[in-house]
């Protein structure tokens, strides 16, 4: 491509690629496409976007191009790579000015700059960080400050490398640069030191921005450039600075204004210090023992004293308390149970922590976190009286939680009370002990304290286990305080809620939890919404706790559950929709049947929530694992949801509509026990198998539950079923079976078992082309046991019950292999006996020894050769099935099942579905549960015998080993 011919041409194409015209948009982007292999495209493209008297978009378009053609074709390997000597020539041609006016085209060209430099520097760009280097020095502002984002983004790019071999260029490249790049930073630390009370705030911003990128480039270099970084003394020089430097930035803030872009820099310019002392805290333990002693008295004074007063913002605190928890949490300053395990490192740096968390220090942290931080505060108290679900989605972790304040000062006294329990308990139980009795109405601090003060025991309950007679609190104190009505106590009725909540699995007695749902029925009425869904929660925590007892539960579920619909109605937010839905499904789930006198106002809500949440996902998601639990509950009643039901079932499983991504896996599981309780097929419920053939396709991780479904269908309406959709669905087990894992060939062989199983007639016609695959299998001795076993299954299924079939197939597997139908069918026989260990599973067994033994009575050479291995067998099948009766001496095939009463189902015990009964059903049908082994064994020895006469049967009988006909003989003695 002719640079200048080109470039005229390749602008008026990207003009029009920037265009909102489609019709204009797309073919420009389809002639990029093409050019994208050309050579000196790129070069094009440099000339481009270093133009800037063209259009910021078109120039824009131009970097962009050009990056993504770094990730295609710059390497030497990949199709169509760029020439070296183009690349020469655009690695030149990028370091040449660094004058670009626009921010964000700057920083895409450094971004592109980092990404060259990942693939060439240093090897084939030696030149790169030499020329960084003396650009960063230039007194032209604007060169400078992209000099300097350069050279950030190339730090960055390198110092994510983690081959060895590129780790060691790093390390050679910051040893190199790090003095440097130490003062660069102090000179425009100074530089902004001074110029910040000089009330320019252009150059106290502009010198500020160098700040920020020397000190990004430090932080790359420091955590990621040294392999014992505190062997170096610049590095150490570097960290043990940056308390100075944090308290003059602090300081600095005195003199700057809240609410503009330098105070946004200078707050981002003192996290950037935490963030520094944190990754090296991360990446080397040992290395940062020298400043565990200086961390913890800078945070701690600034966290817990006044010297922060005034200076300290959130995001500050919340990274002080970080660095706090991460050296109180760390395993590497942990000594050993046995000290004299712990290394020499280990021992200096917990050392350091005992002698800084003195009594006088932990009391005062655990004070200041309870008294102060505990508390809420105005604004949140204003967003709960304004704006309750929203109060409630904050305080249970919304998408900002992570980063806010309150749970970071609770994460950090659940450590610190976890690592110093015994000197803190006495603290916490004290003022407990200070909080007796209720609280005057109008004193709201000490209601706020209260409420802080109950914050702590709950989150410390595994602590204070041992030390907190919970029961007799709960009796005497919590609950007359969850009975205080006025409207100002609402935080105190909200907070002890929750504190039984977090206590309900630690500590609770189990004769109280009627009291519990008693005060639960009357909160869930509450006036205060946030304490009804606080309700809830820790409504749900008691219903899932392992000591719940449905019997205590049921006379509140009537009243519960209304209350939790009647909430469900009024929460507008998705949050708080789910969150309630999530109540009443973990209800639901717990009492099972005894829920069917009470959903009907569910029911009837349920489909106008559906159609509301249509843009809300993940509520439609809650939904979904709510009727999956409704349907459980309701048993064979859930056919009146099917006008609901099914078409949420369709939508949610249908692969070509966009929701199923989030919707399949509930969709699913509601499907199959849609199935698992359904009490006859509807053509509705038929119809949506139209849905599984996609999915198959999809071979993702929800196959198994996909087998599981189509099991379900075949017990529920086989002949329906396969008459439908068998030969579709043999198709996609033909293809599944082509690339899938041993599990997955299991599964696929599982569901034949279980047509042939549930159809002996219908079911090996339907499942005819896999039959081959099957009998090969056998024959050639499939390797997996588990495989092998479930081949045996089937075909011991069609031997037993359809043997018209079997012929058939026995006579197209003979002409296939080319040989005589009773060597084949010896070879098949001789591999059964030989593999039976394969076979674990007793139902199996004794399948494979009625299947075998179903050969009999024959005069065919063949069968009588293998009479010895098929007698074999069957005495195997006589150790597993009989059992001894050692009052009459007889023995009894212990698989035999007949129509007696149905055993009673304790109450731990989940009811049987409509599946479990159509399973039972089909077992007092199948040969297996039905025909004695030992009786069949008998009367096809005595027609062998009535056959081939006594002579000719002793014979046969001489072929078998005589433990074997001792043992035989010992299993019918009687008949």
């Amino acid at each position: 491509m002719d640079l200048n011919s080109a470039s005229t041409v390749v602008l008026q194409v990207l003009t029009q690629a920037t265009s909102q015209d489609t019709a204009v948009l797309k073919p420009a982007e389809e002639q990029l496409k093409q050019w994208e292999t050309q050579p000196g495209f790129y070069s094009v493209l440099l000339n481009i976007f270093t133009n800037h008297t063209l259009d910021i978009n078109v120039r824009w378009l131009a970097v962009l191009y050009f990056k993504n053609g770094i990730d295609r074709y710059w390497r030497r390997v990949a199709p169509h790579a760029l020439s070296e000597e183009e690349k020469t020539t655009l690695r030149a041609g990028l370091i040449t000015n660094f004058n670009e006016p626009i921010n964000q085209i700057a920083t895409q060209i450094a971004v592109l700059i980092a990404k060259v430099a990942r693939l060439d520097c240093p090897r084939q760009w030696p030149e790169l960080i030499p020329t960084l280097i003396e650009s960063v020095k230039v007194q032209d502002d604007l060169r400078q400050h992209r000099a300097l984002l350069t050279f950030y983004h190339v730090t960055k790019t390198l110092a994510s490398k983690r081959l060895a071999a590129d780790r060691k260029l790093f390390y050679d490249l910051a040893s190199g640069i790090y003095n440097f790049a130490c003062s660069l930073w102090n000179h425009h630390t100074d530089t902004f030191l001074q110029q910040v009370s000089s009330g320019n705030e252009a150059a106290v911003l502009s010198s500020l921005e160098r700040t920020l990128l020397s000190l990004k480039v430090l932080r790359k270099l420091t955590v990621n450039g040294f392999v014992e970084p505190h062997k170096n003394m610049e590095v150490m020089g570097f960290l043990h600075g940056i308390f100075d430097r944090l308290k003059q930035f602090l300081e600095c803030s005195r003199s700057i204004g809240t609410d503009n872009v330098c105070r946004d820099r200078l707050e981002k310019t003192i996290i950037l210090f935490t963030k520094v002392l944190l990754d090296f805290l991360d990446q080397h333990p040992f290395s940062f023992t020298p400043l565990i002693q200086r961390s913890l008295e800078f945070s701690v004074s600034y966290v817990f004293t006044e010297v922060g007063e005034g200076v300290t913002f959130e995001r500050f605190i919340v990274q002080c308390m970080n660095l706090i928890k991460m050296i109180v949490k760390n395993y590497a300053y942990k000594p050993s149970k046995n000290f004299e395990d712990s290394s020499p490192e280990t021992l200096e740096a917990h050392k350091i922590k005992m002698a800084f968390f003195t009594y006088p220090t932990l009391t005062e942290i655990c004070r200041r976190l309870v008294s102060h931080y505990f508390l809420l505060t105005e604004e949140e108290l204003t967003m709960w009286e304004e704006d309750p679900e929203g109060f409630t989605v904050e305080e249970t972790g919304g998408d900002s939680w992570k980063y806010s304040l309150r749970p970071c000062t609770e994460v950090l006294f659940i450590d610190i009370f976890h690592e110093y329990n015994q000197t803190l308990t006495p603290v916490l139980l004290e003022m407990m002990q200070t909080l007796q009795g209720p609280t005057n109405v109008e004193d709201m601090n000490a209601l706020l304290i209260k409420d802080a003060v109950y914050n702590a025991v709950g989150l410390a309950a595994y602590e204070l286990f041992d030390s907190v007679d919970f029961d007799q609190w709960f009796k005497n104190q919590l609950l007359p305080e969850l009975q205080v009505v006025h409207n100002r106590y609402k935080p105190l009725r909200r907070r002890v809620i929750w504190l039984i909540g977090q206590w309900i699995s630690v500590k609770f007695k189990s004769d109280l939890r009627p009291m519990l749902y008693e005060a639960i029925c009357n909160l869930l009425q509450d006036q205060d919404l946030v304490v009804r869904i606080e309700t809830a929660t820790t409504l749900k925590l008691t219903v899932d706790d392992f000591e719940f007892r449905t019997d205590q539960f049921l006379p509140y579920l009537e009243t519960m559950f209304t209350l939790l619909f009647q909430l469900l109605q009024q929460v507008t937010e998705c949050d708080t929709k789910m969150h309630v839905l999530h109540v009443l499904s973990c209800v639901i789930e717990r009492v099972n049947m005894q829920i069917r006198p009470y959903v009907g106002c569910l029911v009837q809500y349920l489909p106008l929530l559906w159609k509301q949440s249509e843009e809300h996902n993940m509520l439609r998601c809650a939904i979904l694992t709510t009727l999956i639990h409704l349907v459980q509950g309701l048993g064979a009643d859930s056919k009146n949801l099917y006008p609901f039901l099914l078409p949420v079932i369709q939508l949610s499983t249908d692969v070509s509509q966009p929701p199923h991504v989030y919707l399949l896996e509930d969709g699913l599981e509601l499907w199959l026990v849609t199935l698992e309780n359904s009490p006859c097929v509807t053509p509705e419920l038929l119809r949506i198998f139209q849905n599984m053939s996609p999915l198959l396709e999809l071979s993702s991780e929800n196959l198994r539950t996909c087998f599981k479904i189509i099991n379900g269908y075949i017990f529920l309406s086989s002949t329906e079923f396969l008459q439908t959709y068998a030969v579709g669905l043999c198709q996609s087990f033909c293809e599944l079976l082509k690339e899938i894992t041993t599990e997955g060939q299991v599964q696929v062989l599982k569901v034949v078992e279980n047509a042939l199983k549930v159809n002996p007639v219908l079911g090996p016609q339907m499942f005819q082309p896999i039959l081959p695959c099957v009998f090969r299998g056998i024959i050639e001795g499939e390797r997996y046991p588990v495989v092998m076993s479930t081949y045996l299954g089937v075909m011991g299924r069609v031997l037993l019950q359809n043997t018209s079939f079997f012929s058939s197939l026995l006579t197209e597997m003979a002409h296939k292999f080319n040989q005589e139908m009773d060597q084949l069918l010896g070879n098949m026989i001789e591999m059964w006996v030989d593999r039976m260990d394969n076979i674990t599973q007793p139902e199996r067994r004794k399948l494979s020894a009625l299947a075998l033994l179903s050969l009999l009575p024959s005069d065919n050479s063949v069968i009588q050769d293998k009479f010895c291995g098929i007698i074999n067998i069957s005495v195997e099948g006589l150790h597993d099935v009989m059992t001894e009766d050692p009052e009459t001496g007889t023995y009894k095939d212990c698989m035999l099942m007949s129509h007696l009463e149905e055993p009673k189902v304790t109450e731990d015990e989940e009811p049987p579905t409509e599946q479990d009964k159509r399973k039972k059903m089909l077992a007092l049908k199948d040969p297996v549960h039905t025909v004695s082994l030992q009786q069949f064994i008998y009367e096809k020895l005595k027609a062998q015998q009535e056959l081939l006469g006594e002579q000719g049967f002793q014979s046969l009988m001489e072929t078998v080993d005589t433990e074997i006909v001792t043992q035989l003989q010992e299993f019918l003695h009687g008949f």
